[in-house]
């Protein structure tokens, strides 16, 4: 029987504004899924990144699972009323619809979901950003399935010779899910001049050459067209299976340890370096940075092993305090130029509103 792992991830309420869900909060959501999750997931795991809760289940129900995407959407509604009891800001709010409608997709909490037969040992790694959106995954991600200078395994295991296949959409299209795929290492350099434009071509899976495999499930929607309105950054979560015919946890890892700046910060509108944190981090210095977590586990017949929390050793501890710098002298250009996203990724539509007003007020000197 095949194995459905499911990552749903949402903010319904935080404390201080945008640093953490409260402890209570946290609880009711996991009190409900053990409560009403039984004979619909086999495991689950919760844990937060910044002000967002994430919850990853195992089941064999498969991807887009009605009862599964229900039964997160309820926990994320008992939540929110937590929320507006203790008066935490934020309460629901990427709860962008009022009721269930069969798929959590485009109703505001991020998914990323792969079923697969599971190994005889099934290690995978559990990705949650904050404060970012999904093409913040983008560089890591190129790197550690084209780049033999990040992955090793491209050039040493025979299992990998044939490179991987790639899925990419374009968010900015709102009539559909408009992708294409695209090989590795053949096609490596038109992979690359997509991967370049984050806020527009971005992952969404990546499959294996060798074996067909999935090996990554990133949230990547259209959630800002969805809602009809541009609602901010996604806050993305991912999914990779590791090692054997995929590369090994450690290639996977080896590329955050560059802080490649990507959107968000204060108001999801600014430019920063993606920090690596630990396992139920919050958030702190204008509103960011932009934060990662990466938990492992193995899975064998649905059950999770405890997780391994990746980012939570010493040689961490020097790459978030490089990355504290970067964020530092970027903070410190303040609006000007590459410090803030340009006008069409701005979440806040304030200053389009402004620019469009001052447009009316221009002359061009000499007309009549």
């Amino acid at each position: 029987m095949a194995t459905t792992l499911s990552i749903i991830k949402a903010d319904v309420g935080s404390i201080g504004g945008h640093i953490r869900p409260s402890e209570r909060l946290i609880q009711v959501v996991g009190d409900y899924v053990t409560t009403k999750g039984k004979g619909i997931i086999s495991d689950f795991f919760l844990s937060h990144t910044g002000d967002d809760i994430a919850l990853l289940f195992s089941h064999s129900r498969g991807k887009g699972d009605g009862n599964v995407h229900q039964l997160a959407w309820e926990a994320f509604v008992a939540g929110t009323q937590v929320a507006k009891e203790q008066g935490l800001y934020g309460a629901g709010q990427d709860l962008l619809k009022d009721s269930f409608s069969g798929n959590v997709r485009g109703m505001g909490p991020a998914v990323a979901e792969m079923e697969f037969e599971e190994r005889p040992n099934e290690p995978f790694l559990f990705f949650a950003a904050d404060k970012t959106d999904p093409g913040a995954y983008n560089l890591p991600l190129y790197l550690a399935f084209t780049d033999p200078m990040y992955n090793s395994g491209l050039m040493l295991s025979p299992s990998m010779n044939r490179g991987f296949r790639f899925v990419l959409m374009d968010v900015e299209y709102t009539k559909g899910d408009r992708i294409i795929e695209l090989n590795a290492p053949e096609e490596t350099y038109d992979i690359a001049a997509l991967l370049r434009d984050n806020q527009r071509f971005v992952v969404e899976s990546i499959f294996s050459r060798n074996t067909g495999d999935i090996s990554v499930s990133v949230s990547t929607t259209r959630l800002h067209n969805i809602a009809g309105k541009y609602t901010g950054k996604d806050d993305p979560v991912m999914l990779v299976r590791v090692q054997g015919t995929f590369p090994a946890t450690g290639e996977v890892l080896a590329p955050y340890s560059i802080g490649h700046f990507v959107a968000g910060f204060m108001r999801g509108s600014h430019t920063g370096p993606l920090m690596p944190v630990k396992m139920n981090s919050g958030i702190s210095f204008f509103d960011g940075p932009p934060v990662v977590c990466c938990l492992g586990f193995c899975v064998h017949k649905g059950k999770f092993t405890e997780p391994a929390d990746v980012f939570d050793h010493p040689y961490w501890d020097y790459i978030r305090s490089r990355v504290s710098r970067k964020a530092t002298e970027m903070r410190a250009q303040g609006f000007s130029g590459a410090a803030m996203l340009p006008y069409s990724e701005l979440e806040y539509g304030g200053i389009v509103e402004k620019m469009k007003i001052l447009d009316q007020r221009f002359k061009v000197r000499g007309e009549i």
